[in-house]
């Protein structure tokens, strides 16, 4: 019998994770079809999800590699999952753990934000985590965070937390990969909407050197 691949192991390869990261860009890669699985079974059990992170950049056009899946779900649908699919399928990160997981086939983590909470520092903002039955497209058969509200959350993110900087470059990847203008910032939470135009606008500028 084959062994089964086993995606932290891979990671540890530099030749092997370069090589994954491409079937990746592909959709043939072990977390592929790890999300691919996880939004089946989060359908069968009636869980609403919506990918968030690195996933949901992907999905909507920004190709950058990841290590994880990032879900949103409620804090129902997250008691639902622990109930009915730990042991089907997947197992938690470590013991005791809430909202990080792990697919048992191919060892995918799953990390698990719910609704309601806030993005970058934690702390109580305008921006918080949507229902993910309310604000969702589906792309590829995933049913992803729309691009309004990821980049609404990256901006809360990065412009509140030191260590979350990367999430404003995210958005300007975004905004160079979707080709957005300043007058998308409407469609956002007044407080990110100035944020949203500045890296609009230096995004603008770079381009026209």
């Amino acid at each position: 019998m084959q062994e089964r691949a086993d995606f932290q192991q891979i990671l540890s390869s530099p030749t092997e994770a370069y090589e994954e990261g491409l079937r990746f860009f592909m959709g043939k890669s072990l977390l592929n079809n790890a999300l691919r699985t996880v939004a089946s079974d989060l359908e069968a059990h009636g869980i609403d999800y919506s990918v968030i992170g690195a996933i949901a950049l992907n999905q909507h056009g920004y190709r950058r590699f990841t290590e994880d899946i990032d879900l949103l779900l409620t804090k129902k649908g997250l008691e639902k999952f622990r109930e009915e699919l730990i042991g089907l399928g997947y197992r938690p990160a470590f013991e005791g753990s809430i909202k990080q997981f792990c697919t048992t086939a191919e060892n995918v983590p799953i990390e698990i934000i719910t609704s309601g909470e806030y993005p970058g520092d934690g702390l109580p903002k305008p921006v918080r985590f949507p229902d993910p039955s309310a604000s969702f497209v589906v792309i590829d058969g995933i049913k992803t965070v729309t691009l309004e509200k990821l980049i609404e959350l990256k901006l809360a993110s990065g412009m509140t937390a030191p260590d979350r900087l990367k999430d404003l470059a995210d958005v300007q990847e975004l905004i160079k990969t979707k080709s957005l203008d300043s007058s998308f910032a409407t469609n956002l939470d007044k407080s990110v909407q100035d944020k949203f135009v500045e890296l609009q606008k230096a995004v603008q500028q770079t381009g026209k050197r």
